[in-house]
This record gives C-alpha cells, sequence and structure tokens, in this order.
C-alpha cells in the first residue's frame, strides 16, 4: 500500500531552504507517528509531496495509517495509491477500469493525469485514451469534463504508474515543530482547547499550563482533554504539562480586591505567573483562548491591562471567533465531548464587573495584594511530560488493575460515545455498562454497591484518573480494567 501526501499550500510558495526544511519536519513527524503503527512503514519526502509506503496490504492497518495521517499537521490532502509499472496506454486503462469501475456506475467522471519526468505522450493524451476506454467499457454515466461526480486521478512519475483509488483530507497547517514553542493557558474549556489546537495546526508545540484554583474534579478533566489534544494532534513532540495551585491566591484576591476588578486582576495574577513559567522554559510567547467581549474581562481595555501584566507576546487564535463557531471546531476536532462536561469551579465572580477598567484603579487594588501568596504558587509549579500524566500525578497506588473481570465485578466502558461506536467492547460472559466518562461522577452513586466496578478506556489513562476521584468521593469499590494486551 502506498500514500502519497499533498504539502499545505502555504509550504509551496517559501524560499527551497525554508521548504527543504519543512518537508523533513513533516517527514521526520510522520515516521515518529507510523512507526508506532508498525516498524515496516516508510516515510520518503521529495520536493512537492511526502510517500507513505508499506510492503503488502493490510486493511486494518491501512485505515490506521488514514486515521493517523489526517491528524498530521503540514498535510493538505493525501492519496491513497497503487503503484504499477509504467507500461502502455492500454495497460493503464485496464488498470485503472479494475480501480474505479464500481465507482463509475451510473456517474459521470473526469479523468485527471498529472505527469512528471520525460516520456514520449502528454498527460491530455493519457486522459483521453484512458477516458475513451472507461465511457465504453464500464457502466459510467459519461464524461462531465465541468463538474463530474467521480474524479479519476492518476499520475505518473517517471517509469511509474500510480493509480489513486481514493483522497482523504488533511489537517493543514505547518508541520509540528517549524515554528517556535509557546505556552497555552487551558482551563478545559472550549475556547483554551481550541486555541490550543489551532497552535499545534499552525507547527508550534504547544505546551500546557493549568491554573488549579480548586477541585480534583477539573484538575482530572484538564489533564484528560490535555492528554486526548497531544494524543490527537502533537504526539510527534514532547511537550510539558505545567500545574500552578492558584487557590491561596483567588483567597488573597477575595479578601484584598474590590469585587468589581476580581476578574481583571485575576486574570494579570495569571499573566505574570505564565511570564516567569515561560521564562524558566524559554519560551517567547503565551496563548490564551480569548475572544473580544466574550466575557467582561474580554473588552479591548481590560485585555490592554492584562496584557500590561506580562512581557511575552500573547497570541489569542480565538480573538474575532464566535462562539457557535469556536464550539464546531471543537466538535470537528473530537473534543467536545471534554470541554462539555468540564467540572464547573468557583473562582472569582465579580458582582458588576467593570468592562472599562482603568490602569491607576487596578494599580491601587493590587497594592493591596500580598504577592509572597503569589511567589509560594510559583514555587509549588509541578512540571511534568505530558505523556507521564498518570504517573507522575501521584495516582492513587491502592487502585487495583485487573485483567479479568470476576462473577462479583461490573465493566465500565467509560470512553465517549463514538468511540464506542467505533470499536465495541465485546465481553461475553460479563456485565457491562455503559456510562461515558462525562456522566461517571453524576450516574454512580446510583449503581448497586455492593458490586465491584473495573472502569476501561482505551489507553487506560481516563480509567486511572477517574477511579481515583471516585476513590476520594468515598466509592472504593472502583477498580480499573487493563487487558493483558493494553
Amino acid at each position: 500500500m502506498k500514500f502519497i501526501a499533498k504539502l499545505f499550500p502555504e509550504i509551496t510558495i517559501k524560499s527551497r531552504p525554508v521548504r527543504r526544511r519543512l518537508i523533513q519536519r513533516l517527514q521526520s513527524n510522520l515516521q515518529i507517528v507510523l512507526k508506532r503503527l508498525d516498524d515496516d512503514i516508510k516515510v520518503s519526502g521529495f520536493w512537492d509531496k511526502v510517500e507513505v509506503s508499506y510492503p503488502g496490504q493490510n486493511e486494518a492497518l491501512c485505515e490506521q495509517i488514514i486515521d493517523a495521517m489526517a491528524r498530521v499537521p503540514g498535510i493538505q490532502s493525501f492519496l491513497e495509491v497503487r503503484e504499477y509499472p509504467l507500461g502502455d496506454f492500454d495497460n493503464a486503462f485496464e488498470l485503472t477500469r479494475e480501480a474505479y469501475a464500481e465507482r463509475l456506475k451510473g456517474k459521470t467522471f473526469k479523468v485527471r493525469v498529472k505527469r512528471s519526468g520525460k516520456h514520449d505522450f502528454t498527460s491530455v493524451e493519457l486522459e483521453r485514451y484512458v477516458g475513451g476506454g472507461l465511457r465504453q467499457h464500464t457502466e459510467a454515466a459519461g464524461v462531465d469534463v465541468r463538474n463530474p461526480e467521480v474524479w479519476v486521478d492518476l499520475e505518473v512519475k517517471d517509469n511509474k504508474l500510480f493509480v489513486v483509488t481514493a483522497t482523504h483530507q488533511g489537517l493543514g497547517g505547518y508541520p509540528l515543530g517549524t515554528q517556535e514553542d509557546v505556552l497555552s493557558l487551558i482551563s478545559g474549556g472550549f475556547d483554551s482547547v481550541v486555541a490550543s489546537y489551532m497552535t499545534m495546526r499552525r507547527g508550534s508545540k504547544t505546551h500546557f499550563l493549568f491554573f488549579n484554583l480548586g477541585g480534583h474534579a477539573h484538575e482530572i478533566g484538564v489533564k484528560q482533554v490535555a492528554l486526548y489534544l497531544w494524543n490527537r494532534y502533537g504526539s510527534s513532540a514532547r511537550v510539558k504539562f505545567i500545574t500552578v495551585p492558584f487557590e491561596e491566591v483567588v483567597g488573597e484576591i477575595l479578601q484584598s480586591v474590590h469585587h468589581s476588578h476580581m476578574g481583571v486582576v485575576l486574570k494579570r495574577m495569571m499573566m505574570r505567573t505564565a511570564d516567569k513559567v515561560a521564562d524558566r522554559m524559554k519560551l517567547n510567547a503565551l496563548v490564551t483562548g480569548e475572544s473580544v467581549a466574550q466575557v467582561s474581562s474580554q473588552t479591548l481595555p481590560n485585555l490592554r491591562l492584562i496584557d500590561e501584566s506580562c512581557d511575552h507576546l500573547v497570541l489569542r487564535p480565538l480573538v474575532t471567533m464566535d462562539k457557535p463557531d469556536i464550539i464546531e471546531i471543537s466538535r470537528q476536532i473530537g473534543a467536545f465531548e471534554f470541554a462539555s462536561a468540564m467540572p464547573e469551579f468557583c473562582g472569582v465572580i465579580s458582582d458588576k464587573p467593570t468592562t472599562h477598567a482603568r490602569r491607576e484603579r487596578v494599580e491601587a487594588e493590587e497594592s493591596n495584594f500580598d504577592y509572597e501568596v503569589l511567589e509560594r504558587a510559583l514555587e509549588q509549579t509541578e512540571v511534568i511530560r505530558i505523556d507521564d500524566i498518570v504517573e507522575n500525578q501521584n495516582i492513587n497506588s491502592e487502585i487495583e488493575a485487573m485483567t479479568r473481570v470476576a462473577d462479583n465485578q461490573t465493566l465500565v466502558d467509560i470512553r465517549p460515545p463514538r468511540e464506542q461506536e467505533r470499536k465495541p467492547l465485546n465481553m461475553p460472559g460479563c456485565e457491562v455498562r455503559v456510562i461515558p466518562f462525562y456522566q461517571l461522577e453524576a450516574d454512580f452513586a446510583a449503581l448497586p454497591q455492593e458490586r465491584e466496578y473495573l472502569l476501561y478506556c482505551d489507553k487506560g489513562v481516563m480509567s486511572q484518573m477517574h477511579a481515583q476521584h471516585l476513590h476520594e468521593l468515598g466509592f472504593n469499590n472502583v477498580k480499573v480494567f487493563r487487558p493483558a494486551t493494553q
């Protein structure tokens, strides 16, 4: 099997050295991601494309490769192709008919040939020959050169013929790691999740900074959505997940700052902290999910005052986007369930918050703030690699991982509905309940508590975190299920 990845158009207009560097990084990123599927997958970079090949045919592996390539930034689209030695025109027609006959039944079509190398024929001549043959020897409705229902794509490169059997949409953007690293302030809601995705797609390794305002459930939610984003769109590069305990900072704001300015002051304290974290990590920019006028702290006067509290460049990918559009992107990237189920937390709630804060008033309010509290929060900052998120989060060692389900145990599938539908959990002989992770806390108390429950997810990450959370709520009849092959 072979796939041909077409470059994001902006890559093709770069200078030769820059374009070469971008293609090399895309090749490397694909190699890292696809090697996890099979060591025999080969990735080759060329001036105008990147090729992925695997010796033999494996339908399940083919689907995995397609899924992986669709999530690697830098690819505009990619072609699923069959490769043959270049013979005569009749041979090209026969191979094309074999691949397209079923799809052409009752439909109009147009043949497209892309050719590179030296040949004694033109692309148009091959298009006419193959198109004429398909019109006569298939059940196609005919040729439509302007608006065909099916495009029949062929590529000729030197002495090889590539018959395109399918075209898949890529993610676009720049290859991850070709732009400078950034630090994204992530709360787990729609805005910060989509903003983080957009900087990853644009080629920046995106590290995650979480301000814990109180509540273990919120921390669990943010960690799992950050891990999801990294697994889906950024796993070719290692990034950090940073947690800053901000409960004491919130308490100090509640005591020292007038309620109308609490929101702006809290954001300024976050930006000051993010500034220092970014300095330690030698990063150039911060990323937030703020959009103009979405809430009181995001008016232009307030955003200006918030930005003045830090030295780093602040990127706001969503700055002019509407909320419905942001939510729709979260659906497209598979993060909607995570963001919509993010536990609520009580941080700073302003009564009649100001939408036009003034510098003199903000500085006067902050003069009452005890900055030693902010320094203590920085000292307690926790930095981990995101792929070590489970092992380094003090997960309760008493939570057992089971490889079998006993008679008195019930298996609970906590995966999102889309994953459950795509890959149903087939466990004959045992009781299985389907409770998506975002309903687990609300539904668990209603389950028969004389039984034990084994939580299951594909990677074993979410199940472990949610099992710990249920233990902390007082449910000690919870374990995790990890098949022997996981």
